[in-house]
């Protein structure tokens, strides 16, 4: 595109970038500006740097944004960009300008008892449930703003009774809302915490050390890279809404089951939300970050046991990245990808830091930790592989009375390791692999939960998959209905289970 004089439209809105480039945080800045446009509305980049002049017009290209035109005065350059896309329908919004979330009718299954105790063998998915596909196009056009959120609150609501329903025919002893609201189960707290957007995976393209490396794994996605967000922060975060209550009061609506809610771990946050380009402008360092993604999940815990969560599970599945990712070629994809990471030993200290300050003094047997290898491929030979002998003198340490793990995929390795866990911890044992069609015979099943019992006695056993099944929305692992069978499978095992020793 030639240089003009001057631009022939007015933008609607302007920001100047300074001598950022799209390496060093323009990019997320015009993210940050451009969002709140309707389609077709115009943004005026103002910038100093040289290297904008190539990298924009391949931003755009990449985005589905059109550059209109730019101009030169001295070392100023101007460049408008036309957001594309359709025009953004209008949505309600709250006193604080944030967007409004419906007002939920009572619910009609009453909150689980402050001592809630799942039974022996109790059977429960790890999180996520596949979206049907019209909930997928409503979550994308929620997220560009061109669907009003409580239409989109409706069609969520419907999807979850959907998942809620499954679970039950399958004969889940604890759901889930299958976390239908999420566009993935870590990401979605960008959309929820202030000063935190989320951003196309796109967008963060010149911030990774290995452009290359990095753009080759986006394609290997099967889902458009624009279409996955990744929350990057641009001040001091704070919760001023909930980040998971009101999935937990809508879904009590549809079922009298307790009801298990996840939500991302403060290590897995505070590395995945560092990206020094950004962060740095309101926070000096990593640890300073940390402190406020703890003060935000420990404020989101209590408000979810107060509000009758019967479990409340945090998602680390970056820890194992930290100990086996120098060891394979493995990876557990946006899990602390972009974030620094420092000497594995370290690196444990600091998340079991971050998990007991989140923790401390909470009801122990209603809080659970859940631990995987990458769950974003249906590629054994790409995740993580190794046993939990290196986790478990962290996870000794921390004040959960549930530990979810991994164990259908031989990866997980052996489940000796568990028995160093603490006595009146309970574990919660993958017998099915969400990332295969298969569904796993019931005899198979009673026999990997046989064998954890063997270990750990049959009052500490609990049943799930490895993983969720979609824990990225675009990407699921495995259908409705194949999701349905695996954790019908799981429930008569726990049956035979049950009668065999004479529990639950």
């Amino acid at each position: 595109m030639d240089w003009t004089d001057r631009h022939a439209v007015a933008p609607d809105a302007s920001f100047d970038g300074g001598d950022l480039d799209c390496g060093n945080g323009l990019l997320l800045l015009i993210r940050r500006h451009i969002d709140p446009l309707d389609a077709g509305q115009v943004l005026e980049v103002r910038s100093t740097d040289a290297s904008v002049e190539e990298d924009l017009p391949a931003w755009c290209r990449l985005t589905g944004n059109a550059l209109v035109s730019r101009t030169k005065a001295g070392a100023v350059r101007s460049y408008l960009v036309r957001k594309g896309g359709r025009a953004r329908a209008a949505e309600p919004r709250g006193r604080d300008g944030l967007p409004a979330v419906p007002v939920v009718p009572e619910p009609l299954s009453p909150a689980p008892p402050s001592d809630f105790r799942a039974p022996p063998f109790a059977v429960m998915g790890v999180g996520s449930w596949p979206r049907p596909g019209w909930l997928l196009r409503s979550l994308h056009d929620r997220l560009s703003g061109r669907l009003p959120d409580d239409e989109f609150q409706r069609h969520a609501d419907d999807a979850v009774r959907l998942a809620v329903a499954a679970q039950e025919r399958a004969g889940a002893d604890v759901v889930t809302d299958g976390e239908q609201r999420r566009d993935g189960y870590a990401s979605f707290v960008g959309g929820r915490l202030d000063n935190c957007q989320l951003v196309p995976l796109t967008d963060l393209l010149p911030y990774v050390t290995r452009p290359d490396h990095f753009a080759e794994e986006l394609r290997a996605l099967d889902v458009p890279a624009e279409q996955v967000r990744h929350p990057a922060v641009f001040g001091k975060i704070t919760r001023s809404r909930p980040l998971a209550v009101h999935e937990l009061e809508r879904a009590r609506r549809f079922t009298g089951r307790p009801i298990k809610v996840a939500l991302p771990g403060p290590y897995l946050l505070a590395r995945t939300m560092w990206l020094e380009c950004v962060a740095d402008k309101a926070y000096p360092t990593r640890e300073a970050l940390a402190a406020d993604v703890v003060a935000a999940l420990r404020q989101e815990a209590e408000a979810l046991l107060a509000a009758g969560a019967a479990l409340v599970q945090f998602d680390e599945p970056v820890l194992t990245e930290v100990v086996f990712a120098r060891k394979t070629a493995g990876r557990s994809f946006m899990c602390g990808a972009l974030g620094e990471r420092r000497d594995p030993d370290e690196e444990l200290a600091f998340a079991g830091e971050l998990l007991g300050a989140v923790l401390a003094g909470l009801p122990k047997g209603r809080l659970a930790l859940h631990v995987c290898r990458g769950n974003w491929s249906r590629d054994e030979s790409v995740a993580l592989s190794g046993p939990y002998t290196p986790l478990v003198p962290l996870l000794k340490t921390l004040p959960v009375g549930t530990f979810f793990l991994e164990m259908a995929t031989p990866r997980a390795g052996d489940l000796e390791p568990l028995a160093g866990l603490p006595a009146d911890c309970r574990v919660g044992v993958g017998v099915v692999n969400q990332k295969l069609d298969r569904v796993e015979p019931v005899e198979e099943v009673v026999a990997k939960a046989e064998a954890a019992a063997r270990l750990l006695g049959p009052e500490r056993v609990l049943l799930n998959p490895d993983c969720g099944f979609a824990t990225f929305a675009d990407n699921p692992l495995a259908s409705a209905a194949v999701a349905e069978a695996k954790l019908a499978a799981v429930a008569e095992a726990a049956r035979r289970l049950r009668s065999k020793y004479g529990v639950g």
